[in-house]
């Protein structure tokens, strides 16, 4: 497996230098920060990954404050307990995109959300305090527990959170080819194990983050 150093230098090469690199990587908030991020806006950020998946990422941003407006802020404790006859007006609603299937879905994470919050005390305590040197852990958490939750909407919903993470995308699957640590695109168990203690060993040679890891990997590849 390739050093940090050696994929940090390739992407510096593509990118400017270091300052160039530096210019790109993703804020990152810290524990407590996220700890204090209120339990509705998990979920809204949680469902805007969800409706943009698939799906033309404008039209939903440009749509966000219907959607608020139509979910009630995303309070989840209203939600998790809306009637389905509730859940099927969602359907007439043009404020929002009416995809019955992603509809549904704001329901059972609510649900999700409101678990999370009274089994750790919050939503953002449990996120803040899950461990980076599992990540993948905290992944394969919210695809069980949560509702198309799978692939990279995980992962980025918990990178625009400000959760330190890495996004197994195009990109950078191809870079953890060419930096030896898998031979394909890393979609099974063993695959990710590895991408894990990659990024582990990374991090513990370089001091940097997932997230910055991650990004650099992104940018080390053609």
């Amino acid at each position: 497996m390739d050093s940090f150093a050696a994929v940090r230098n390739r992407a510096e090469k593509r990118k400017g230098g270091p300052a160039g690199l530096k210019k790109l990587l993703p804020p990152i908030k810290s524990p407590q920060a996220l700890r204090k991020i209120p339990d509705d806006r998990w979920l809204s950020q949680m469902t805007k990954l969800i409706f943009q998946a698939g799906f033309n990422w404008k039209v939903i941003e440009n749509k966000w404050p219907g959607f608020e407006e139509v979910f009630f802020g995303f309070d989840p404790g209203r939600l998790s307990m809306l009637p389905d006859e509730a859940m099927d007006g969602f359907l007439k609603d043009a404020r929002i995109v009416r995809n019955g299937q992603k509809i549904a879905t704001v329901r059972h994470n609510a649900t999700f959300i409101c678990d999370l919050a009274q089994e750790h005390g919050s939503a953002g305590k449990f996120f803040a305090d899950w461990p980076g040197d599992d990540f993948i852990g905290l992944l394969d958490v919210l695809q069980k527990r949560g509702s198309r939750l799978g692939g990279s909407t995980s992962a980025y919903f918990l990178r625009f959170m400000g959760k330190d993470s890495f996004v197994l995308g195009g990109d950078v699957a191809r870079a953890l080819i060419a930096a030896r640590v898998v031979e394909k695109n890393p979609t099974s168990k063993t695959d990710k194990a590895r991408v894990q203690d990659a990024f582990n060993q990374w991090r513990e040679e370089s001091g940097w983050p997932l997230a910055h890891i991650s990004k650099t990997l992104a940018c080390s590849v053609e």
